[in-house]
């Protein structure tokens, strides 16, 4: 068991360094990789805006600048210059004749270079001559400069970003990663040891709670047996009647310890021995019908009618005695403190996997501020009227166990219409 839970714990953590640390890594890849092409394609531009203004200022200036790219050293073999005016219209290309070519106002690059002064674009095909261009442009005052040199594996290679970076970055990653499973695996270890002892601390807890709960519990029916005794052996002369009533007042507290033993004991099967406690194959539809049965035999002052709506059979794996302490103390529950005359349970759902069962009442309801404690051991709405009818407190906190055990959850609300609303899911 404590190996399931360090693997358990090992696992998540793993796991959530293994999606931290490559989630930082991936996203510093691909900002360092975007980053150091950006930086290529400025630097390859930067080149081009050298020449572009060297050429833009004999443009400007009203020079020949035909003799400017005729003798001046170009940055690139095989380079296309381009001389744009202000509206668009090409009035000089080196190697396309002018008549074959439109307007380039809305070109990318022209565009940049119209507003910002200066722009380059990549890999876009030249309709002219339907070849793929790096183009860089320069405004000047009287035109757009634009060179451009074919973006050819050569220059496709020297624009690709550096993996050696990049593979040096994913190796640390995985050395990163393989130490990473090793420290999950010792901090799961410790942290399952850490989870063991809290648990054993809050299970101690709760048993010094319970037997804390039992012995005040236990008190009050004690204390009233022993008076009783006392004053039967104390030799004073009673009645018949008096006697009587002092051994059917030593009964029914002998009859309230008998129930409070034998519900503490099934909460602590529960909670300490739930592995032990044997499954089998339970028919909801018939504990229902006893349960039916037994209320048609209670006095009319605490008769209560039952409505079962189950179309279907509902068969699960679970511990008949505690599936029927679910149904029974629900009822006994309405019958003790609801003062109403129905009790209303239906399948909900029915599923291959589990079921949903609601059951409810037509009583007068709980205040919405104590619904949340309705669970809890020895909780009670009133008293003096629980430990008239005999009550232990501890009929709801069974169910919520037994529910637990057979995998599934309850809820509690007030109905729509008065009384209470308990809704429960049963794993099949």
């Amino acid at each position: 068991m404590a190996s399931g839970i360090d693997t358990f714990y090992h696992k998540k953590l793993f796991l959530f360094f293994l999606g931290f640390l490559w989630t930082i890594v991936l996203c510093f890849i691909g900002f360092q990789y975007l980053r150091e092409k950006q930086y290529k394609e400025e630097f390859l531009s930067a080149q081009l805006q050298l020449y572009n203004r060297n050429l833009a200022y004999y443009v400007d200036e009203g020079l020949d600048y035909c003799t400017f790219i005729d003798s001046q050293v170009k940055p690139f073999d095989e380079l296309r210059i381009s001389i744009v005016s202000l509206n668009g219209s090409v009035v000089y290309d080196n190697t396309i004749s002018l008549d074959s070519l439109n307007n380039h106002l809305f070109r990318p690059e022209i565009q940049q270079a119209l507003y910002k002064g200066q722009g380059y674009h990549i890999g876009r095909y030249s309709e002219s001559d339907g070849r793929l261009y790096f183009y860089s442009a320069t405004r000047g005052e009287r035109a757009v400069v634009r060179t451009a040199i074919p973006y050819s594996a050569s220059l496709r290679e020297m624009l690709r970003a550096d993996w050696t970076f990049l593979g040096i970055m994913v190796s640390i990653s995985v050395l990163l990663s393989v130490l990473s499973y090793f420290a999950s695996k010792r901090l799961g270890v410790t942290l399952a040891k850490l989870n063991k002892l809290h648990e054993e601390e809050e299970k101690n807890r709760l048993k010094r709670q319970l037997t804390n709960n039992i012995n005040h519990e236990l008190k009050t029916p004690v204390a009233s047996m022993q008076v009783c005794l006392e004053t039967l052996l104390s030799g004073i002369q009673l009645t018949e009647a008096k006697k009587m009533e002092l051994i059917e007042r030593c009964y029914v507290n002998s009859a309230r310890l008998s129930s409070l033993l034998r519900d503490v004991s099934l909460i602590t099967r529960l909670e300490d021995g739930s592995q032990l406690i044997g499954k089998e194959r339970v028919v909801l539809n018939g504990i229902i019908d006893e349960i039916r049965e037994e209320l048609s035999v209670v006095s009319e002052n605490g008769k209560m009618n039952l409505h079962a709506n189950f179309n279907d059979d509902v068969v699960i794996n679970g511990n008949l005695s505690l599936i029927g302490s679910i149904f029974r103390n629900l009822t006994e529950n309405a019958i003790a403190y609801s003062e109403g005359k129905n009790i209303y349970i239906s399948l909900l759902e029915n599923t291959p996997d589990s079921c949903t069962i609601s059951f409810e009442d037509d009583g007068k309801g709980v205040a919405p501020e104590k619904l949340p404690f309705l669970f809890d051991r020895y909780y009670r709405i009133d008293k003096g009227r629980s430990r008239q009818v005999g009550g232990t407190g501890l009929g709801l906190s069974i169910v919520k166990h037994a529910v637990q055990f057979h995998g599934g959850k309850i809820s509690v609300s007030n109905r729509v219409g008065g009384g209470l609303r308990f809704e429960f899911t049963l794993k099949k």
